[in-house]
């Protein structure tokens, strides 16, 4: 087995290259997300245990609401159907929030939970550690290598073209993320990159903002698209939002969209005001590879056979790496698991997105 990557692996562009990722079950009204979210979670505490480092941290996730959590809300939807399930959850008032995590405000999140069934990752060492034990199995981690298009013979797909030439196989995986619809423009209907911004802070002393006193969350996420996670080793807090994004070329610019920092720093003086005047010391365009309908895209090509495309993360695919790669496998030997139907090869239709997207603006 040979992976083809421009390099250097883990790649500095690529969504997962970053200190931090969240890993959380709650997905609303979804339950086929939630019950997916529940297998990839005994997928990381597996990882885990056998990691000589910790890289993945089970503090628990809060999700906050800024109103009651009520049917038709996502944290209201997210605690009913985790706990339809069987899920533990804390619920937490304002009050108690602010008691037990003093760095939010008290005021503007009048509802909330906690799952302590999650966390987050660092991410970037994470891809780093996988592909060494990747290397170990004897995967060929063909770095430097660019993918330009398919070797065809006929309509069956057997290797990649390139630069440095042909290289033929009896399947092509492709997994490019946002440079999958340009990689393949049969896709582009259904697949399109979008940029989401991402600053880390770094406060004076970042001790307050570690855990268990500052636990990775989300802020009525489906409203304002914001998230983010406790200081890391480094004493960086990154924080993100999870919305619609801009439209971008994975190769082209990643400027923030104007008025970024003013945005972060009006929800900081609201609901974190001890970070609010911390200096932002890196900050990057997350870029997402969008489905039309939020959902991953993991199934082999019916007019193209020998390809299986694996892609369409769509702001969530980070979280589930510990399912997604048997699922691909399934999709390479045709012989799907019971998730596999909802990452099927489909048609075009109605834009939609998961449940804890922001679907406005960012300014």
């Amino acid at each position: 087995m040979q992976l083809v990557d421009p390099g250097p692996l883990p790649h500095p562009l690529a969504a997962s290259t970053d200190i931090s990722k969240l890993i959380r079950a709650d997905y609303g009204t979804d339950g086929f997300f939630a019950d997916l979210g529940r297998e990839a979670l005994a997928g990381w505490d597996a990882w885990s245990a056998g990691w000589d480092a910790p890289l993945y941290h089970p503090d628990g996730v809060l999700m906050l609401s800024r109103q009651a959590l009520v049917a038709g809300g996502f944290e209201g939807d997210s605690l009913r159907t985790l706990e339809d399930r069987g899920w533990d959850l804390e619920r937490l008032d304002a009050e108690a929030l602010a008691r037990r995590h003093p760095a939010w405000r008290l005021g503007p999140h009048a509802d909330g939970y906690l799952n302590p069934r999650g966390g987050w990752a660092e991410s970037g060492a994470v891809v780093a550690h996988l592909l060494s034990l990747a290397r170990a199995q004897g995967v060929v981690l063909n770095q430097g290598a660019r993918v330009d298009g398919l070797m065809m013979q006929g309509d069956r797909v057997v290797g990649a073209t390139g630069p440095a030439g042909p290289m033929p196989a009896d399947a092509v995986v492709v997994a490019a993320g946002a440079w999958t619809p340009g990689l393949l423009p049969w896709l582009a209907d259904r697949l399109h990159a979008t940029g989401h911004p991402v600053l880390h802070f770094r406060p004076a002393d970042p001790a307050p903002w570690r855990a268990p006193h500052f636990l990775p969350w989300a802020a009525d996420i489906a409203r304002t698209g914001f998230y983010g996670f406790p200081a890391n080793a480094d004493g960086l807090v990154k924080i993100a939002n999870h919305g619609v994004g801009v439209r971008v070329s994975p190769d082209g610019p990643r400027d923030l969209p104007p008025g970024t920092h003013d945005h972060f720093r009006a929800f900081l003086v609201d609901a974190l005001p001890g970070l609010a005047d911390a200096p932002v010391v890196g900050e990057r365009l997350c870029l997402y590879c969008d489905t039309f309908d939020g959902d991953f895209w993991i199934a082999a090509d019916p007019e193209r056979p020998g390809l299986v495309v694996a892609t369409g993360g769509s702001g969530h695919g980070f979280k589930f790496a510990p399912v997604l790669g048997d699922l691909t496998a399934d999709a390479v030997e045709g012989t799907p698991g019971p998730w596999a139907w909802r990452f099927r090869w489909r048609a075009p239709g109605d834009r939609r997105t998961e449940d804890a997207r922001h679907d406005g603006e960012l300014a």
